[in-house]
C-alpha cells in the first residue's frame, strides 16, 4: 500500500518545518530572475510574429499619450492613484502580516508548550514500561496516547517506535494509531527526517484524515527511550489550524478590500477635486481661444466670491480692456490707411502739374547758367524719388486693406531675372559691382506675378549693389518640382544678429548715414515680404558683420501650393562649411 504524500498549505505568511520552533527559511527565486524576464520581454517584442499586434497597438497607444499630455485631470487622478496605492497597500501588507504572524506565533507558542509536557509524560510513562520489548508494548503505547492530549479538542497524538527483539536481534518498525487513524498523509518525509536526527521541529500541512481534507500544525519530537537498547519512540502531535488560517485569510481580505475601496475612493475626491479647479480654467482656455479668434465679445461667468469667481471677474476685466484697445487700434489703423491712401491721391494732381514744369526746365536745362542747370537736375531726380514713394505708400494702403490681387501666369524667370539684372548693370558698374547670374539651363516657368516678383528682385539686388562694397553679387535661381528660390548674395558689411527680421520693417536701415545708390523709398523690402506672402511664398534674409548677406525668395511653382522647403539654402554654403569646421575643432579640441 502506498503512503499518501502530505499537501503543502499555502498560508497567508509561508512558513516551512523548523527547528526547536524556529522555522526553516523558504528558499525565494534566485536573483538573476528579473534581469531574465526583462530579456524574455524584450525578445518578444523582437518576435516577427508580434509586429503587427504592436502595430495594431500603435494608434491606441499615441491616443492615451495625447490623452496624458493634455488633461491635468487624468494626470493628477492617475499618480494619486498610484500614490494611494503604494502607500495603502504598504499598509495593508503591513496589517495583514502582523496579524498572520501573531496568530501563527499564538498558535506555534501553545502547540510547542503541549509538546515539551507529552513528550515528558511520554518518556515517564514508556520508562514504567517493564519489558519493551515485549509484544504487549504497542497496545500499551496506544493506551498512552489518550493521556496525551491534554483535553484539547480537535488534537491528534500519534506515536511511531522501533523495537529491537533480543531473541532474533532483528528491529521492528511500527506505529501506534489512535481511534484506528492513519496520521500517515500529515507526516512528510522531512518532518520525520528532522525528528529521527533527534530534533524537535513542525510543519503546517493540508492533510485528509478522514473527516475532509484541513490545515494542521504537526510538531514531532522524539522521546528519549534509554531502556529501548536500540529502539527509538518518535511523539507527533497534530493541532488543527483550520480558524486560524481562516481567520488569517478574512484578514487578509478585508484589508484587501478595505485598501481597494479606500484607494478609489481618493481616486473620486482627486477627480472632483481637480474637476472643480480645472473646469474654470478650462473654460478660461476656450474663452482665451474665442478671444483670439475675433470674437472680442466673449467672458466667463462668474459665480461666488472664491479665488474662481475672483480669476474669472480679473478675466472678464482683461477681456474688456484689450476689447477696447483692440477697438481703438483698429480705429486708428483705418484712419491711418485711410489718410494714407487720401493724401497719395491727393498729392497726384500737384505731382503732376509740378512734374510738367519740371520736365520742362529738365529739357531746357542747357540754356541755363550751371547753378541753374544743377537744379533743374536735382529737381527732377527728387520729383522721381517722390512719384516712387507715392506709388509705394498708395501699394502698401492697398495690402493693408486687403485689396491686393494676384495676376498669375506662367512666367519663365530666368527672362524674369536676367531682365532685372540687365536694368541695374548700369548702377553695378557705376560703382564697380560685378552682377553673376547662376540658373539652369532649360526655361524656369512657374504661374506667378511678373510684375510683382520683378519688383521683388529689384529691390533685392538694388539693395546688394548698395551695400555690396564694390565686391562681386550673385544671383542664383534653383527649382524643384514644388517650389523655385531665387538668392541675392552680396560680400559687403552684412548683418548684425536679429538684423534679418528688422530689414522687412517699413522705413528702416541699418545705416542711415550711408549714400544710396538706387534711390529708395525705404519701403521696398516691406512691400517685397508682401508680395511674396500674397503668392503664398517665403522671403527671408540672412548675414554676419563682414561676410556679407543673402536673401532668398521661395516661390510655389504652382498658384496656390504650399511650401514644405526650399531648392537653395539660406546660408551660403561657404559659410555653412567653415561653420561645421569650426565646429568640428572646437569638439576635438
Amino acid at each position: 500500500m502506498t503512503t499518501p504524500t502530505p499537501t503543502p498549505v499555502e498560508l497567508p505568511k509561508p512558513r516551512e518545518a523548523g527547528h526547536d520552533g524556529q522555522p526553516v527559511s523558504v528558499p525565494g527565486l534566485p536573483a538573476r530572475a528579473g534581469a531574465a524576464l526583462k530579456q524574455l520581454v524584450k525578445r518578444t517584442a523582437r518576435v516577427p510574429a508580434l509586429r503587427p499586434t504592436a502595430r495594431r497597438l500603435a494608434p491606441g497607444v499615441r491616443q492615451a499619450r495625447r490623452m496624458w499630455r493634455r488633461s491635468l485631470q487624468l494626470r493628477m487622478v492617475t499618480i494619486t492613484l498610484l500614490c494611494s496605492s503604494v502607500l495603502v497597500g504598504g499598509f495593508g501588507y503591513l496589517i495583514a502580516e502582523t496579524s498572520t504572524e501573531s496568530l501563527l506565533t499564538g498558535a506555534e507558542q501553545d502547540a510547542r508548550k503541549q509538546v515539551i509536557s507529552g513528550v515528558k509524560i511520554a518518556e515517564q510513562q514508556l520508562s514504567a514500561i517493564p519489558n519493551p520489548e515485549s509484544p504487549d508494548t504497542p497496545a500499551q503505547v496506544i493506551r498512552l496516547l489518550s493521556s496525551l492530549t491534554g483535553g484539547q479538542d480537535g488534537v491528534v497524538v500519534t506515536m511511531r517506535f522501533t523495537q529491537v527483539t533480543a531473541a532474533s536481534a532483528l528491529s521492528s518498525t511500527g506505529s501506534a494509531w489512535p481511534q484506528g487513524l492513519d496520521l500517515r498523509p500529515a507526516i512528510s518525509r522531512e518532518l520525520e527526517s528532522a525528528v529521527i536526527g533527534r530534533e524537535r521541529s513542525f510543519q503546517y500541512v493540508s492533510a485528509d484524515l478522514g473527516d475532509g481534507t484541513h490545515t494542521y500544525l504537526v510538531w514531532g519530537s522524539n522521546v528519549p527511550t534509554p531502556r529501548w537498547r536500540g529502539g527509538s519512540v518518535e511523539l507527533y502531535y497534530l493541532f488543527p489550524v483550520d480558524t486560524e488560517v481562516e481567520v488569517a485569510k478574512d484578514i487578509t481580505s478585508t484589508v484587501s478590500f478595505v485598501g481597494v475601496a479606500l484607494v478609489l475612493l481618493l481616486g473620486m475626491v482627486t477627480a472632483l477635486v481637480t474637476r472643480a479647479t480645472v473646469s474654470p480654467v478650462r473654460v478660461a482656455a476656450r474663452t482665451a481661444q474665442r478671444l483670439s479668434a475675433g470674437l472680442l465679445d466673449q467672458r466667463m461667468v462668474v459665480n461666488g466670491e472664491d479665488e474662481m469667481a475672483l480669476l474669472a471677474d480679473a478675466f472678464n476685466q482683461m477681456a474688456a480692456n484689450l476689447q477696447r484697445q483692440i477697438v481703438r487700434l483698429e480705429e486708428m489703423s483705418r484712419l491711418q490707411r485711410r489718410f494714407t491712401s487720401d493724401v497719395s491721391h491727393e498729392l497726384r494732381t500737384p505731382l503732376t502739374t509740378v512734374r510738367m514744369a519740371a520736365d520742362l526746365l529738365y529739357s531746357q536745362r542747357e540754356d541755363f547758367d550751371p547753378a541753374s542747370a544743377r537744379s533743374a537736375e536735382l529737381l527732377q531726380a527728387e520729383l522721381d524719388r517722390f512719384e516712387e514713394l507715392l506709388t509705394d505708400l498708395l501699394e502698401i494702403s492697398r495690402f493693408d486693406a486687403g485689396f491686393a490681387m494676384l495676376d498669375s501666369e506662367p512666367t519663365d524667370l530666368v527672362t524674369v531675372v536676367r531682365r532685372v539684372t540687365e536694368r541695374l548693370e548700369s548702377v553695378a558698374d557705376r560703382v564697380g559691382i560685378n552682377l553673376e547670374l547662376v540658373s539652369p539651363d532649360p526655361p524656369v516657368i512657374a504661374e506667378i506675378d511678373p510684375r510683382r516678383v520683378e519688383r521683388i528682385l529689384r529691390n533685392l539686388v538694388g539693395n546688394a549693389v548698395d551695400h555690396g562694397e564694390g565686391r562681386p553679387v550673385t544671383v542664383t535661381l534653383g527649382i524643384d518640382p514644388r517650389a523655385i528660390a531665387i538668392t541675392v548674395r552680396d560680400h559687403g558689411v552684412g548683418l548684425k544678429p536679429g538684423e534679418e527680421k528688422l530689414v522687412f520693417n517699413r522705413f528702416w536701415r541699418a545705416d542711415p548715414s550711408r549714400a544710396r545708390q538706387t534711390g529708395g523709398t525705404g519701403l521696398g523690402l516691406s512691400i517685397s515680404l508682401e508680395d511674396a506672402r500674397l503668392h503664398g511664398g517665403w522671403l527671408e534674409a540672412w548675414g554676419a558683420p563682414g561676410k556679407g548677406a543673402q536673401f532668398r525668395l521661395t516661390l510655389p511653382v504652382r498658384a496656390g501650393g504650399r511650401l514644405t522647403g526650399s531648392p537653395l539654402p539660406l546660408i551660403p554654403a561657404e559659410v555653412a562649411v567653415a561653420r561645421q569646421r569650426q565646429g568640428s575643432a572646437e569638439v576635438a579640441a
